[in-house]
């Protein structure tokens, strides 16, 4: 068969490995967490505010320009991302600026970029 999946002639698994890596294994509501947060950037609108937001900080005004989206669902967009702590906010007057919440976003956002246009 060309298309057999490969199987083992003997069943075993190498214990000493299982045990390290299994030690090593965060809890599972760390993983929850982790793949709670991976899922906000499955959104391409909520990357794609990211992305301005890697540029310059911003106010919910400029990004729905920007996006030709209305005021209301940027508003929506940023409340999650802020749930999440991908964005920070600072008020200054009446107007209230976005930002990337911390260099790791930052990071996120370059290596995921850069892993794509490889």
């Amino acid at each position: 068969m060309p298309n057999a999946v490969p199987v083992c002639e003997f069943m075993h698994a190498h214990e000493e490995l299982v045990e390290r890596v299994r030690a090593s294994m965060p809890d599972e509501c760390v993983l929850m967490d982790l793949a709670e947060l991976y899922k906000v950037f499955g959104d391409s609108t909520r990357i794609k505010i990211l992305y301005l937001l890697f540029e310059s900080e911003m106010c919910v005004c400029d990004i729905a320009q920007l996006l030709n989206m209305s005021v209301s669902a940027i508003s929506h967009q940023l409340r999650v991302l802020k749930q999440s702590h991908l964005v920070r906010f600072r008020r200054e007057g009446k107007t209230v600026f976005y930002s990337l919440a911390d260099d790791h976003v930052r990071s996120i956002l370059g290596q995921g970029y850069e892993h794509i246009c490889e």
